[in-house]
């Protein structure tokens, strides 16, 4: 899988810029941007590599000595690394701005590592920055901008230069910052092709259960998007099947393809709770116990007396979890019992959306994987 990265500016972004003479000179104009340390160290424990990518006029002539700028700078990597903040990379542009090199931002000249590069994921990226500027090297790179800005000025001055698409977020809050790339990192698209079916699903752990379902099977549909509007996550289902053969090939390729995209937008699995739970659906009593270990193991304990609910055969049901929890590479045990055969497999659905939920969910303040053996 490409790397993604996350190029961050220093002056003004990572560090207090001083009004004057933009330039921190001295260990007493060191100031770090609130939350900026403990956002950063929360970021750190994602999957993206951190640049430091900063544009330091005149760098190592008079009117900046080298010096200045190298005893600032340790104290700042030193303190961030005491909180497990570490860059893989420092790219610094030392030119003046009327020199014109493409290397100065929002140049790329800087960036030649990660251009064309298919090892690198840009459009998955970021650029953080103060200025315009950052959020045109966002747009230079192909990667995604943030604009460290009061909100209302920010999105005016966006507007006026035509940037506003390439600006992910604009805020003075480090933390926002956290959050957003956090959320964006529990994201996944799966693109299924067979000769019987054609599926693309979409699924954001962290998105407020908004759906967007077809699968040519209406009660299926439904089923799914308890999914999502239970499981508290965002779910866009497009799949087209052989379903003038039958049902079977296109619940089971969903199945596969949402198993597919849920163990990918686990990403590290760092932070999550693994476990969850039950519900009852009227007189229906529905347990869901999954764990996201990686291990696979699957058991079914759900009878129906009914050969179709809906347009939706009821064998199936068995088949699209068990094809799920195969490509999730889960331990998946569901178990119902109940009357009516529609609040039956509704109990079954929510019950896993709940399960789902609860498993997934991120401790934003701890990072650490939940197993005794330090690997899931």
């Amino acid at each position: 899988m490409a790397t993604k990265v996350i190029f961050i500016d220093r002056d003004g972004t990572i560090i207090v810029e001083p009004p004057v003479t933009e330039q921190v000179n001295t260990l007493e104009e060191l100031q770090f941007l609130p939350h900026a340390i403990s956002a950063l160290r929360s970021i750190a424990t994602l999957d993206y590599e951190l640049v430091i990518a900063t544009n330091q006029d005149g760098l190592g002539t008079e009117v900046y000595p080298q010096e200045c700028f190298d005893t600032v700078q340790a104290k700042m990597m030193e303190v961030l690394a005491g909180e497990d903040v570490r860059f893989d990379d420092v790219l610094i542009d030392k030119s003046f701005p009327h020199e014109g090199l493409d290397t100065r931002k929002p140049g790329v000249g800087m960036f030649g590592k990660y251009l064309n590069n298919p090892d690198y994921d840009l459009a998955g990226s970021y650029v953080i920055g103060d200025r315009l500027t950052d959020i045109i090297l966002a747009r230079n790179l192909g990667t995604k901008g943030i604009l460290i800005c009061n909100k209302e000025k920010g999105a005016e001055m966006l507007a006026e230069a035509g940037l506003t698409e390439s600006c992910a977020l604009v805020t003075e809050d480090w933390w926002e910052i956290a959050e957003l790339v956090r959320r964006s990192e529990r994201r996944a698209t799966i693109t299924r092709n067979t000769r019987e079916t054609q599926i693309s699903i979409t699924v954001d752990l962290d998105g407020t259960g908004e759906s967007n379902i077809s699968t040519g099977l209406k009660f299926f549909d439904h089923m799914l998007d308890q999914i999502a509007h239970h499981g508290g996550v965002s779910l866009q289902v497009q799949a087209t099947g052989d379903l003038e053969v039958d049902e079977h090939h296109t619940m089971e390729d969903v199945g596969i393809a949402l198993g597919e995209a849920l163990r990918q937008a686990l990403g590290n699995k760092r932070g999550i709770e693994r476990y969850g739970f039950a519900l009852p659906m009227d007189e229906c009593d529905a347990l869901v116990t999954l764990d996201l270990g990686g291990r696979i193991d699957f058991d079914w304990r759900v009878e129906f007396t009914r050969e179709y609910v809906g347009d939706t055969p009821t064998e199936m049901f068995k088949h699209f979890f068990g094809s799920l929890c195969a490509a999730m590479q889960a331990n998946l045990h569901i178990e119902a019992r109940g009357e009516n055969n529609h609040h039956l497999a509704e109990g079954v659905f929510k019950a896993f959306a709940r399960a789902l939920k609860a498993a997934v969910r991120q401790d934003v303040f701890n990072y650490t994987l939940p197993s005794s053996k330090g690997v899931l």
